[in-house]
């Protein structure tokens, strides 16, 4: 059943993207620099798409002696549970050697392996892979790849996003150290978010600004091309557990004070104080750099705070979506409403499509709003976490 669930997710959507060398070199030369011991006589787990092509297994085969590593695994999904455009043609890699099979080459997956000097020359590197095919297809939820899993101090890859709450699940409930690349808004996930609120998980070292390139292998949804190379941008961020020096460092803030009389945003340079929410006893903050450093209650940020949160300056209580706001309860509901377009015209929706939100009293004039019989207006702010600053 679980390959037959891998097959068809991949089937329904494209999301087999292959991450940047420079990328994973930039990411990986944080936890290196905070401890220089993170991957010494580790055993790193590699479960990409494909070994042949990963710049995952290169960067690390390279690096090898360098980080130390006790071993390297790297497998990848068989052909069969693809979404190809085209028919599978394996590469010279694989049908030059001897075990090369026919068969399996599409049915089955292949796990790529690295520990020792096999060429003899004396160095371990990418030139020391030794590989063969899976019993199976290569599914991480299969019994085969958990087995590795459980051999294994740290995983890292870029996973398929529409697998990507199983996955988490999968290395969590192992309790495994890993390095991932998720889409930006899977933070909201009621599986996902709790991580970060009990800080078992985190965001990696590069920003989150501008998405990131990577090379597809689907011709139909490209963005550009970069040296004769298929690139598409994906709003996707880095996911970690393990330690990094950017984590630990502050957001340097203003007074409450000089945010409303010097900030750079309209939304709040000028007004006499910060909103409040209608539903939560808490103030909107529109933008994380907005944060009014001597604000000793509830604020609700947007999800990309959690790109600058550091566990020494601020607690995380909640978030707005259902069941992860228990510690900041919302105070009213709004089925009493009904949900309005800018031109005036009812969309037939009950105001309850908002109750989970954070709602500000009014209408911005941009996107629809909500209206009682009394002809009270409220407007839903976007997906808010709520913070409150680390009591000294």
């Amino acid at each position: 059943m679980a390959n037959s669930n891998l097959s068809n997710a991949k089937n329904a959507k494209n999301d087999e993207f292959y991450t940047q060398y420079h990328d994973i070199q930039k990411e990986i030369a944080a936890y290196i620099e905070y401890n220089p011991d993170v991957f010494r006589n580790k055993t790193v787990f590699l479960p990409c798409d494909d070994p042949e092509w990963s710049n995952f297994t290169k960067f690390f085969a390279q690096n090898f002696q360098k980080f130390g590593l006790k071993k390297l695994i790297s497998t990848s999904y068989a052909a069969n549970s693809k979404n190809y455009k085209s028919e599978y043609q394996p590469t010279l890699f694989e049908t030059n050697d001897p075990q090369y099979d026919k068969n399996k080459t599409t049915k089955n997956g292949k796990i790529f392996t690295l520990t020792r000097d096999k060429t003899g020359n004396g160095k371990v590197d990418v030139e020391d892979l030794e590989w063969q095919y899976l019993k199976g297809d290569g599914d991480f939820r299969s019994d085969e790849i958990n087995k590795l899993r459980d051999e294994t101090d740290i995983v890292i890859t870029n996973p398929p996003f529409s697998l990507f709450r199983d996955f988490l699940a999968w290395l969590t409930e192992a309790n495994k150290q890993f390095v991932i690349i998720g889409n930006k808004s899977s933070v909201t996930y009621k599986e996902v978010f709790p991580l970060f609120k009990q800080n078992k998980m985190w965001s990696g070292r590069t920003e989150w600004s501008g998405g990131m390139w990577f090379e597809t292998k689907n011709p139909d949804d490209v963005d550009k091309v970069i040296d004769g190379v298929n690139m598409k941008n994906v709003p996707s961020v880095w996911f970690t557990n393990i330690e990094h020096g950017r984590r630990h460092q502050h957001i340097p803030l203003m007074t409450m004070a000089d945010n409303l009389k010097y900030s750079k945003h309209k939304e709040i340079v000028g007004k006499k104080s910060y909103d409040r929410y209608d539903n939560y006893d808490a103030i909107e903050i529109p933008f994380t750099d907005s944060i009014p450093g001597d604000y000793v209650g509830v604020m609700g940020v947007p999800i990309t705070f959690l790109d600058k949160y550091s566990p020494e300056q601020f607690v995380i209580l909640g978030a707005t979506q259902r069941g992860c706001h228990d510690e900041v309860p919302d105070t009213k509901k709004y089925d009493d409403y009904w949900e309005v377009k800018q031109n005036g015209e009812k969309t037939g929706s009950s105001g309850g499509k908002t109750n989970e939100n954070a709602n500000l009293v009014g209408n911005d004039g941009k996107k629809n709003y909500f209206i009682n019989k009394d002809g009270k207006i409220i407007q839903s702010a976007y997906q808010r976490i709520f913070i409150r600053h680390k009591k000294k």
